[in-house]
């Protein structure tokens, strides 16, 4: 008897042949996987943007594919669109603000009447501080001119800012991307909303202080600035630093030398600023063991409520924990000694960065996509976070949270023919971590685990094999799979059979391709997106329900 269902069966599918009857597509490695229809694209694309591009695409033909989905987006609702964006950047969700400026600046510039409306209209909601509104002009630009439109949008972000906050961002945002203020404010040319604002337009324009300036409490921050630069007095410094909470950006670099200047700026120092800038307080020698400018930088990190209002995404967290417990810049030659208490809490500030998650109570297994794939391109640029890295930092989130999990990573054999096939044996290699570890050392026990082929329905036919009873498979992956002699989906619906239990699947983007293992006719399967701080919760809440 010839067995036709070797050749075609919806239980057995190799993962590069289409699934009987599905609306499958082709992923960038060769398998079938599902598309994701263009809102879920343009949510990864706002969370992860496509720094790096991936193992199978490269960061151009990446950033098109996003932005011909964002655009049709716009085509079928602008508006709405909008609102996506503002709901992204305005909570803090994602690593960086570029691709929600990028999306903004498309609809400005592409969408109907009522679209961009809407997109200058929330301009100052996406665009908080100067950088992002010199981000959003050269995004624009790419777009069009400046018509009446933008130049009203820009006048009103520099008018509609009280005069003595505007000061501030003139002084600490002063040029991005070839682009200053004075050129803004010279395109806009917007009519003053008050005689402070006069002032401060006049500053940017002529680069000297204005006739009256001395009495204008708003341009106390730039006569003190302008002192600075006068003085040769490192008590001075201090002083006008403390006194008007001047940022580095107004100090002459001949006094970031010195460790009484920092600590003075520290007191009144930006989350994100302070993160930057670690490296550089340890080296001269400011964040030293047991010092009070160490206690105070513990404490800030410590506090969460402070890394909510300053909307510090985890990716900056684990950025800053990485470079600063190499004691090595990643892009220059500064070298330093690490304060393991700052260690200690940046590995902290990462877990409450996500804010508070309920558990779900369910069996979970985490399982890390370690594929080759999975070692290229950046998640929000950052040197050596590569997906694979990052999907074991996000895991630990959830791991953080429930009780009964385990961790798994998974990659087919080097050859890839992994799983069932027998050409190698599969790549499941369960994990001794913990959130009670230390983030940076998971990561790097992560890091050295073997590579291969990509298989997302490894965790399930494990789970299968060894009798591991699961309610919920997290699965951290870009999507890529290919190497298996069955569909992730199928792998699924067979554990489920098998073990008598209605197990879940969470497929957890860690690019921003346009693919998922995770059917969307199947109610319990869902495509979430990494590294969004909404996604933990969301995992929990789906698990529950």
């Amino acid at each position: 008897m010839l067995n036709f269902t070797k050749y075609f069966s919806t239980k057995n599918t190799p993962q590069t042949e289409q699934l009987p009857g599905q609306d499958q597509v082709r992923n960038s490695a060769g398998g079938y996987t599902w598309a994701l229809d263009d809102w879920k694209r343009l949510d990864r694309f706002l969370i992860l943007g496509t720094e790096r591009g991936t193992y199978y695409a490269s960061e151009r033909k990446l950033s098109i594919d996003n932005a011909e989905a964002v655009a049709s987006c716009i085509a079928s609702d602008g508006v709405r669109v909008v609102q996506r964006i503002v709901e992204v950047s305005d909570a803090g969700r994602a690593p960086k603000n570029d691709p929600a400026i990028f999306a903004l600046a498309m609809c400005a510039k592409l969408g109907d009447e009522r679209t961009r409306a809407a997109a200058y209209a929330a301009l100052p909601k996406v665009c908080r501080i100067g950088t992002h509104l010199m981000h959003f002009a050269e995004f624009a630009q790419g777009f069009g001119g400046w018509g009446r439109g933008m130049r009203k949008a820009v006048a009103g972000w520099f008018n509609n800012k009280p005069a003595k906050d505007l000061a501030y961002q003139l002084i600490k945002y002063q040029s991005r991307d070839g682009w200053s203020s004075r050129d803004l404010l010279r395109l806009a040319h917007p009519r003053a909303a008050s005689p402070s604002h006069d002032r401060l337009f006049s500053w940017v324009t002529k680069g000297t202080l204005p006739e009256g300036a001395e009495a204008d409490e708003a341009m106390a921050i730039l006569v003190a600035m302008e002192e600075v630069k006068r003085t040769s007095s490192c008590k001075d410094v201090v002083r006008l630093v403390r006194e008007h909470r001047l940022p580095r950006e107004a100090l002459p670099t001949q006094w970031l030398t010195l460790p009484e200047v920092w600590e003075a700026l520290l007191a009144d120092m930006p989350m994100t600023a302070m993160l930057r800038n670690l490296a550089t307080m340890t080296r001269i020698g400011l964040l030293s063991p047991g010092a009070e400018a160490t206690k105070s930088v513990v404490a800030k990190l410590g506090d969460e409520q402070a890394l909510r209002k300053a909307r510090l995404h985890p990716v900056a967290v684990l950025a800053a924990l990485m470079t600063y417990r190499s004691g090595k810049s990643a892009r220059g030659q500064s070298t330093w000694s690490p304060t393991g208490k700052i260690v200690d809490a940046l590995d902290l500030a990462f877990y409450k960065s996500f804010g508070t998650v309920e558990p779900s109570g369910k069996r979970t297994l985490l399982a890390l996509d370690v594929s080759g794939s999975m070692e290229s391109g950046e998640v929000a640029g950052v040197p050596g976070l590569t997906p694979r890295v990052a999907s074991a930092a996000m895991a630990l989130v959830t791991a953080a949270t429930e009780q009964a999990y385990s961790f798994v990573a998974f990659t087919a054999a080097a050859t890839g023919y992994g799983g069932k096939w027998g050409g190698g044996t599969s790549g499941i290699s369960q994990l001794a971590i913990s959130p009670r570890q230390r983030l940076d050392n998971v990561v790097k026990e992560v890091s050295r685990l073997p590579m291969g082929g990509t298989d997302c329905a490894l965790p399930m036919i494990w789970a299968q094999e060894h009798k591991v009873d699961i309610d919920t498979f997290v699965v951290y992956t870009d999507s890529e799979t290919w190497a298996g002699s069955v569909h992730p989906a199928q792998a699924l619906r067979a554990y489920r059979e098998a073990r008598g239990i209605p197990a879940k699947l969470v497929v957890v983007g860690m690019v921003s391709s346009g693919f998922t293992i995770a059917d969307p006719k199947d109610a319990g399967m869902m495509d979430v997106v990494g590294f969004d701080t909404a996604t933990p919760p969301v995992i929990s809440d789906f698990a529950r329900a």
